[in-house]
């Protein structure tokens, strides 16, 4: 929406720019302001296709997230069964020193 509004403002000062070097008192031609529409078209291009990249990121940014949860969840569950192990190995070592 954001982008929308720049455009629009640019192109504002396009033709306000036009305005001021042809003089007021000339009016702005039909070339003129096609030049201006074409301008004004191409930035809103650009913008759609920025909008679209962005988004394109922010869908593989959470894909990342969500393989990053997957492998904390995973180290998280291996680290769980290493002290479990270590834990059994430690009783098993204190059970033979008592015998």
């Amino acid at each position: 929406m954001a982008t929308k509004i720049q455009v629009a403002m640019r192109a504002a000062l396009l033709v306000g720019g036009f305005a001021m070097v042809t003089g007021c008192a000339k009016p702005v031609t039909k070339e003129e302001l096609d030049a201006v529409r074409a301008t004004a078209e191409a930035a809103q291009n650009a913008a759609n296709a920025a909008q679209r990249t962005a988004t394109q990121a922010q869908q593989a940014a959470s894909g990342a997230q969500s393989t990053a949860n997957q492998a904390l969840a995973a180290a998280q569950a291996a680290q769980a069964c290493c002290d479990a192990t270590n834990q059994k190995l430690d009783r098993m070592f204190e059970q033979r020193q008592k015998k």
